[in-house]
Formats: C-alpha cells, structure tokens, sequence
C-alpha cells in the first residue's frame, strides 16, 4: 500500500511552487530544491540574467552534464562512453551555444527580481 500523496510549498529563487510529495520523498525534494535553487542562483549571478527560463534550462543544463559526467558527486552509473562524449570541449560548445540561442529567443520574455 502506498502513501497518500501530500503536497510540499517550496520556493526557487523567490517563486513559490507546490509540489506532490510523499513523506517518504521529502527529504529528497528538498535536497533537489536546494541544489536547484542554488545553481539557479549561480547562474543569474554569474550571467547577469534575470530570464526565468533561460536560467532555468542552463541550470538543467549543467545539472544534467553533472549528473552525466560523474562529476556532481551524486552521479549514477553511467556507461563510461557516454561520460567520455559528455566531458568533452564539444559539449561544453554545445552547451554554450544553445545558451546564444536561448538568450535570442528569450530576450523578449519578461525579466525576473533577483
């Protein structure tokens, strides 16, 4: 038998939002919240931009990189191919290069309080 699902408020670089969680994965949500709000809040720092989304997807961006190149510290097994093409100056161009395309087409979006 499960756990009812109950709803946790948690807020990310100033916005509120409520999430479905059960007690047993509390503890792990608010981890995940703070890593993510931290490397939000890098980003916004370090870039200078206040675009919800656009900091958003960086952050994922990196997050996921982390995550897949092992270098996070809470990495899961990957398969070391995988790790190796991720790690690479390639994807870091890649990566920097969806960020210009992001900054054009979001420019216009509404700027974010930080």
């Amino acid at each position: 038998m499960s756990a009812e699902p109950k709803h946790l408020d948690v807020t990310i670089m100033g916005r509120e939002y409520r999430v479905a969680c059960t007690p047993e994965e509390r503890e792990a949500l608010l981890a995940a919240v703070e890593l993510v709000d931290g490397k939000m809040r890098d980003i916004a720092q370090r870039t200078r931009t206040t675009i919800a989304e656009r900091v958003a997807v960086m952050a994922a961006l990196n997050i996921a990189h982390e995550h897949l190149s092992g270098t996070s510290g809470l990495a899961l097994p990957v398969a070391a191919e995988a790790a190796d093409i991720l790690a690479t100056s390639e994807a870091k161009r890649r990566i920097g290069g969806m960020g210009a395309r992001l900054d054009t087409v979001l420019a216009p979006q509404q700027r974010l309080d930080i």
